[in-house]
């Protein structure tokens, strides 16, 4: 639990740490001015990215409620984080790594708004649920009554006793 309160807070920091780091590191690490210009780009992406991406984790009921998100949260966007940390370092070595970093923040992006469709999804369960457990079964004024002439049935109270003043049958 600790580890997930621990990155639900850092995914907040990381919005601005990340990309940070990649302007930062990539200066540190020896890239040129051209590269610098396409880092500076990459990285207003990926603060726009991880901010949408953070949104979409918190704006889970569980997530607000617990201060923590889940553990395939963690191994998502842990990956995606450790990608975007390491390009720094293998930028110029391995291309590949900004490949990887791209596709692991699409799929962080879609498997946070899977989860998000999915927990709106049982939580609407639970509440059908609820409702069809606390509701008693449905009584209309023809079940109560006995005629059919009174237009339309609806769902009335059963402690409600309906006598109407004037009778229809002699």
């Amino acid at each position: 639990m600790i580890v997930r309160r621990i990155f639900h807070y850092w995914q907040f920091i990381a919005i601005g740490a990340l990309p940070v780091w990649l302007l930062v590191g990539s200066s540190i690490f020896g890239a040129g001015a051209w590269e610098v210009l396409g880092v500076i780009i990459g990285a207003i992406a990926l603060g726009v990215a991880l901010l949408a991406v953070a949104l979409l984790v918190y704006a889970r009921a569980e997530v607000r409620e617990t201060r923590a998100v889940s553990w395939p949260d963690v191994g998502v966007f842990g990956l995606w984080h450790a990608l975007v940390i390491g390009l720094v370092f293998n930028a110029a070595d391995a291309p590949g790594v900004w490949l990887l970093a791209v596709l692991a923040g699409i799929a962080a992006f879609w498997f946070a708004l899977w989860e998000l469709f999915d927990a709106a999804r049982r939580r609407v369960r639970q509440v059908i649920e609820f409702i069809d457990s606390t509701s008693g079964p449905l009584v209309t004024e023809t079940t109560i009554l006995g005629t059919t002439n009174l237009g339309p049935t609806r769902p009335v109270d059963p402690n409600v006793i309906v006598i109407p003043e004037k009778p229809t049958n002699p």
